[in-house]
């Protein structure tokens, strides 16, 4: 190590400015690599920073140590400027093996910089990537890049020599060293770090101590060694004034739906079973059982479902969630809850498929499962959520149009914004949208039995009568219900006349979607149409045509059925309509067939959020074609 007199004497030339950079830490899924990213993720926010994250892992909960199907990744975009994505390339790679150089090195920018944790490449560990030579004596590597070989494991535990942690113990320290270096050199602060080490390790001083003194040595090491020769500064970014928080989408979704129990005055009942993404959403929501959340996780998806319909049909709101397979089984009782009418809110955090697929990768493969996937006619209302922070706004917007129209609702996100961070702005609590419980204590029907399917006449929602409620007693299940009775009918025109009043009713919802806002000319020769997780990707292509001298609009959908009512009339002031998505189609179908607008596509299903600069390419095929 070097001493603290040794770095009192040694200059550093002074820090470079710098507008944005993109920093990919890689190792092992036992390394720490999603900690040690969200903590830098963390600091760089409190310095002020725009961000974008993508937290990227294996499937495996523990894959062979040292291989490439091992190899997790955390990958931040930081920057004075508005920042739009994660970024394609970094301009930093933090390798903790030799694994993950190997899987991450033709990503990184020619002249971009590498540090490389020395003790890691020994010849096992190169042996199982099929390096034929140790890359930190590679001298063509050091002709492309910035290579800085950093022994992390050694001086981590020279640095906490004096402790009595055990050797394994002081190795899974090592993350806090190399976060320490990249603090020191991008200047970023260490005080929300410091505070989570004090908070997660309270119950074992000795951790708490150990975790610090390697966060300070690697500060210490970036600061005092002549090994770096270069270090950066990144200006708070100019963002709208408000307070913010750092927040993934996940946590976002959850807030919404406690700020829809909060405005509403009702309980939410969350029935969940674990699934990768999603579960996430399950895990802070049981945070808030002071708030009237109660969670319940279920023995499968079919129950998870079944108990929030059940809760709804109680006087509470039910909500669920899960992923592409378990909304695929949840099918048959979102159709249920379709015949009964009652309130329900599902989230689709989507992943890459068919069936398993690859779990922990993003993809936006689920949206005609959500319009389509269930038997007979069973029309839902269906918004996307496009961001980490349009997820608070989406969820609580699910949940009101639930309570207002006694109607399931689909709610879509994905695994890149259920992962993924930015800043967001809290809103006032005045400022959200008023929610209309329609739970009743009184008869709509003085000269009679109570009837539960008369319809209100602006949004042909029914009452909701609790369970119990004297003089409201009434029919609920599966079977055709005659209309405004709710009684059991099997007449032909009855099930006509149903089946047309619950899809005028999602129709009735295009009301509530306030006009497109286009981001540029209103018409013109090209136009990005997107939804879901593609919005940062698509601002940020529309920001580099802008740059080149091309005039590109751009829309972004959040209601996907209905859609606005608005639509047709932008896209037709377009001449070309290009749709990007992480699928094979699926929104430029929809298009195609119901305006009989020849709308085209860039699609791409790698389990990774699009990149802007194909985007941009596909931009210039539509009008400078080949």
């Amino acid at each position: 190590m070097i001493s603290k007199q040794e770095a009192a004497g040694h200059q550093k030339p002074p820090r470079t400015d710098r507008e944005s950079v993109i920093i990919r830490f890689a190792g092992d899924s036992g390394d720490g690599i999603q900690l040690t990213g969200k903590q830098f993720t963390n600091e760089s926010a409190l310095a002020g920073n725009d961000i974008a994250t993508l937290p990227n892992f294996p499937a495996e909960i523990r894959a062979p140590a040292g291989t490439l199907a091992g190899v997790s990744g955390y990958q931040i975009h930081f920057g004075s400027e508005q920042i739009f994505t994660p970024g394609e390339s970094p301009d930093v790679l933090v390798a903790f093996n030799p694994a993950a150089l190997k899987a991450n090195l033709q990503d990184v920018k020619r002249g971009g910089i590498l540090v490389l944790n020395e003790d890691a490449f020994t010849d096992k560990n190169l042996a199982r990537v099929a390096y034929q030579q140790n890359p930190c004596d590679d001298e063509s590597l050091k002709e492309n890049y910035r290579v800085f070989v950093v022994p992390i494991s050694k001086l981590t535990k020279e640095a906490l020599s004096d402790t009595a942690l055990t050797a394994n113990e002081i190795d899974r320290c090592k993350n806090f060293f190399a976060l320490g270096v990249m603090l020191w050199m991008f200047d970023r602060p260490r005080d929300a770090t410091i505070h989570w080490i004090e908070s997660k390790f309270k119950k074992r001083p000795e951790l708490v101590s150990a975790n610090k003194m390697a966060l300070e040595a690697g500060y210490t090491y970036g600061d005092a060694t002549e090994i770096f020769d270069l270090s950066f500064s990144v200006k708070p970014a100019d963002l709208e004034p408000g307070l913010y928080r750092n927040i993934n989408g996940s946590t976002s979704l959850a807030y919404g739906i406690v700020a829809a129990a909060q405005k509403s005055g009702l309980s939410v009942f969350f029935g969940a079973y674990p699934i990768t993404p999603a579960s996430d959403l399950l895990h802070e929501l049981a945070k808030h059982k002071r708030l009237g959340i109660m969670t319940f996780q279920a023995e499968d998806e079919i129950a998870a479902i079944c108990s929030a319909i059940g809760a709804s049909y109680a006087g509470s709101l039910g909500v669920t969630s899960s992923s592409g397979p378990g909304i695929a089984l949840k099918g048959e009782a979102l159709g249920l809850a379709v015949c009964t009418e009652l309130p329900l809110v599902v989230v689709n955090t989507q992943r890459a498929g068919p069936s398993t697929g690859m779990p922990t990768k993003t993809e936006q493969s689920d949206l005609l499962m959500a319009l389509h996937g269930r038997h007979g006619e069973a029309p839902v209302c269906v918004l996307a959520a496009s961001s980490p922070s349009t997820a608070f706004t989406m969820a609580y917007e699910a949940c009101r149009i639930a309570l207002k129209y006694m109607t399931p609702v689909i709610l879509l996100s994905d695994g890149y914004i259920a992962n993924g961070s930015e800043p967001w702005k809290i809103p006032d609590p005045k400022s959200l949208p008023e929610i209309i419980n329609r739970r009743t204590l009184k008869s709509n029907n003085p000269d009679g039995e109570f009837l539960p399917y008369l319809r209100d006449e602006a949004t042909l929602a029914r009452p909701w009568a609790v369970p119990g409620t004297p003089g409201l007693m009434h029919r609920i299940g599966g079977l055709e219900k005659q209309d405004v009775t709710g009684n059991v009918s099997y007449d032909a025109d009855n099930h006509s006349k149903m089946t047309a009043l619950r899809a005028e009713k999602i129709a009735k919802i295009a009301a509530e979607i306030p006009p497109i806002e286009v981001d540029g000319p209103s018409s013109g020769e090209i136009l990005l149409l997107g939804w879901g997780g593609t919005e940062g990707t698509l601002r940020e292509a529309q920001r580099r045509c802008s740059e080149e001298g091309l005039s590109v609009s751009r829309i972004h959908l959040h209601y996907l059925n209905p859609l606005p009512s608005d639509l047709e009339t932008v896209l037709r002031s377009f001449k070309h309509v290009l749709i990007p998505e992480i699928n094979t189609g699926q929104l430029r179908s929809i298009i195609r067939d119901r305006y009989l607008i020849d709308a085209k596509g860039y699609n791409a299903v790698r389990g990774q959020p699009l990149r802007s600069s194909r985007v941009v390419e596909a931009i210039k095929s539509l009008v400078q074609p080949h």
